[in-house]
């Protein structure tokens, strides 16, 4: 069993008969999916329903038998199961290098607990450190925020994919790829500096949201709380 996995498995304890669940998304988000479904085929997780952070993560559940719901039918899921880019002990985050950044921080904040797995690579002492900061802005006259972007410190990079379009996510937005040479010296001055902003719709900072980490390494599994 690989990292990825000891801490998806791990994530089961979180979940019991009856919850809704936000489910994440990313490829450790989807081994939390394999798992959740094979303990409801198994019968030792029932009655579950899922409220996906992206229209890759509703196909995924789809694909694996998991029963859906939308936030709009259920507003207040019990916990929220993803993975992150970056984990500081404080449980301070990046995330979004999958794309899904919005939604998942619309389910996180809505929901009673968010559950964070990830290996023991995206451990890190400060934000910034190995991960790019995603942010996600509007299409329109997206070019003005690559210059604010490099007058607060950031080397932000227009998202692509491999056919060199740019990135668009479930909600037709661009995102904006943003390195910091010595990381990000103040995390939530940044959060308020790109709230601020217009045509900044949300970046992958998540402050104070996570309740727990759990952070696997080939031997075991961390569970750190805040």
């Amino acid at each position: 069993m690989n990292p990825k996995q000891r801490a998806a498995e791990a994530a089961l304890k979180y979940v019991k008969d009856g919850m809704t669940v936000g489910l994440g998304t990313g490829s450790t988000a989807d081994q939390f999916l394999q798992a959740l479904a094979a303990a409801l085929k198994r019968g030792t997780i029932r009655n579950i329903r899922g409220v996906p952070t992206s229209i890759q993560s509703e196909r995924r559940a789809k694909e694996l038998g998991i029963p859906l719901t939308t936030l709009a039918q259920s507003p207040c899921p019990d916990v929220t199961v993803d993975g992150a880019d970056e984990v500081t002990p404080d449980l301070d985050l990046i995330k979004g290098l999958g794309g899904a950044l919005l939604r998942e921080k619309i389910v996180a904040q809505n929901s009673g607990k968010l559950v964070i797995i990830a290996d023991s690579s995206k451990a890190v002492s400060k934000l910034g450190s190995k991960s790019m900061l995603p942010v996600e802005v509007a299409q329109f006259a997206h070019e003005v925020q690559e210059t604010f972007l490099k007058s607060i410190g950031a080397t932000p990079v227009l998202r692509r994919t491999p056919d060199g379009s740019a990135f668009v996510t479930d909600n037709a937005n661009y995102i904006y790829d943003c390195r910091f040479p010595n990381g990000i010296e103040n995390p939530r001055e940044l959060e308020l500096r790109l709230r601020s902003r217009a045509g900044v719709v949300e970046s992958g900072l998540f402050l104070g949201i996570a309740s727990v980490a759990l952070v696997a390494d080939d031997s075991q599994v961390r569970d750190l709380r805040r």
